[in-house]
């Protein structure tokens, strides 16, 4: 029988074989691998056979996104972006360009400016008031912990020297007591929820345009980590049910549920209504997402022990735990009775134990199970607790764009954890050592979803085009395991357990690497680009 796509002539990554490629050739037929081998699979070829000509590219298994937010970054691309912006006066000037192209929009929204751009990373709003002075502006930060508003945004909030911080939260003041301009973590919800929604129309075509940039970086599939409501933006579920009724959804999804963390159990069977409902096509929602914790960057990760001051002593400040700790073990086992994975932001190190805990509470009450559960960002994970994921079966969902050295890292994180914490970061290589399965993911739009530049990070520890000093060149990962997590981890992760490898009767999720990158030293990898992906068999981008 002739194939209906056939590659040949360049390594292909596989499973179990010496550094993964031995094979040099690959046919498809009805969107599923049929062989995998070497010249002999050139007889497969036939009249209708697309044959793909690899001279000398690797083909690997399509990547795939553990963590991502691709409807709002869609529209932020199509608000304020200010993602490209690395300094106060950059994304000022921004923002006054912006404004002043859209003259009638009553909100200035968009987002992505980074924290090291300002003093303290907390923006002042009369930056904003000197350039649009009379219409409200809300631009959360590139981790979407953080918002910059303007004084009239303030004002339609009823936000002054006041107002009380939130109890998931804090409003950003200055030396008299005044909200300074930004607002943190739950703070961003008194102005978020005043800024008009985008229409479902505009949520369809964020989805479509950063489904095409996302296959454009290989990526064949993703969880979604955010499908609901939360802290002003937009819920994605109805933009995936249209694109999945319509075909237009040619990637796997994976929809996470938003966990409403000022509720409890309680919402608990709206979930399994939503699953339910929400469930077509090639779009899938049997995650819950936890929300445990902050960022470190504002003092907001749930950390053991305290953040210190810049002067090294400490605070009386552990960070934030937004969903009850001595509830969580409770939630989590009545989900997974239910056939739930729960999805686990957990970024500092009491995040991460209390996750671990909820997990094995729920080991102990249902027994094994195929949930997966995965815990997400592990920015700081305490020694004692790295060996628990192989144990409980928790899979290390990683970020790796964010382990290097750069100025949030080393201005607003380091001298607040300390030394000795501070070598507890991102420690992907302890994970690996300890068994732990790891998955990969970019959190985009929080930083780039390209997953060439965070396998690049995970080796080097090195920010693509950096030069050094090593992060914790301990914790570096080989490339084979690097490009293990993007393809394998992840699929296991999203139970799409018949993609993330190139083996015979496995779905065609595949992609085309412009080079071989094992073929260059590691510090090249960053240099690397995709010249094909395919979905079941359908090439959904072409650089060629």
């Amino acid at each position: 029988m002739h194939a209906d796509l056939l590659f040949t002539g360049g390594p292909v990554l596989t499973p179990g074989g010496p550094g993964g490629r031995t094979a040099t050739a690959v046919a498809v037929t009805g969107g599923r691998i049929t062989a995998v081998g070497g010249d002999e699979l050139r007889d497969l070829a036939g009249p209708g056979t697309a044959v793909v000509d690899l001279a000398g590219r690797l083909l690997l298994p399509g990547f795939q996104d553990a963590h991502v937010h691709p409807v709002p970054a869609g529209l932020e691309l199509a608000q304020c972006d200010l993602s490209g912006t690395t300094t106060a006066e950059e994304s000022v000037a921004a923002v006054r360009a912006y404004a002043d192209a859209h003259p009638r929009r009553k909100w200035i929204l968009g987002g992505g400016w980074s924290m090291e751009a300002f003093a303290g990373g907390t923006p002042a709003k009369e930056l904003l008031d000197a350039v649009v002075p009379d219409r409200p502006v809300y631009l959360p930060n590139r981790d979407h912990h953080g918002a910059w508003v303007n004084s009239r945004a303030l004002e339609l909030a009823g936000i002054d020297r006041d107002t009380p911080d939130p109890a998931d939260g804090r409003i950003e003041r200055d030396a008299s007591g005044e909200p300074s301009g930004t607002l943190q973590e739950g703070a961003m919800q008194l102005v978020g929820r005043l800024t008009p929604p985008a229409t479902p129309g505009d949520r369809l075509a964020a989805l479509l345009h950063a489904q095409r940039h996302l296959h454009a970086l290989g990526i064949t599939a993703w969880q979604d980590a955010l499908v609901g409501d939360f802290l002003g933006m937009d819920d994605p579920a109805e933009a995936y049910l249209a694109a999945a009724r319509d075909g237009s959804l040619t990637a796997r999804v994976v929809g996470a549920l938003w966990w409403d963390r000022d509720r409890g159990a309680e919402q608990i069977p709206e979930l399994v209504e939503k699953r339910a409902a929400l469930s077509q096509g090639r779009f899938r929602a049997g995650t819950v997402k936890l929300m445990l914790d902050g960022v470190a960057e504002n003092g907001t990760a749930a950390l053991l022990d305290p953040y210190l001051d810049r002067c090294g002593c400490a605070t009386a400040n552990r960070g934030k735990s937004f969903i009850d700790p001595s509830q969580l073990p409770r939630y989590v086992s009545e989900l997974d009775a239910l056939g739930f994975q729960c999805h686990f932001h957990a970024l500092g190190d009491r995040a991460v134990r209390d996750a671990l805990d909820a997990v094995e509470a729920a080991r102990t009450a249902n027994g094994p199970s195929d949930t997966r559960p995965h815990l997400a960002h592990l920015q700081v994970v305490h020694p004692d607790d790295v060996p628990r994921f192989a144990r409980l079966g928790a899979t290390a969902n990683i970020q790796p764009l964010w382990a290097a050295h750069e100025p949030q890292m080393d201005e607003l994180t380091i001298p607040f954890l300390g030394p000795e914490r501070a070598t507890r970061q991102y420690p992907f290589g302890a994970l690996l050592r300890s068994g732990a399965r790891l998955a990969a993911g970019s959190d985009w739009p929080v930083s780039s979803p390209d997953p060439v530049q965070g396998i690049h990070v995970a080796v080097n520890r090195i920010e693509p085009g950096g030069t050094g000093p090593v992060f914790l060149p301990e914790e570096r990962l080989g490339l084979t395991d690097a490009l293990t997590a993007y393809t394998a981890g992840s699929a296991y992760v999203n139970h799409l357990d018949d993609t993330g490898r190139v083996a015979v009767g496995a779905l065609a999720d595949l992609v085309v690497l412009d080079r071989d990158p094992f073929a260059g030293p590691p510090e090249e990898i960053a240099e690397t680009g995709v010249a094909l992906t395919y979905v079941g068999g359908e090439r959904v981008y072409g650089a060629e």
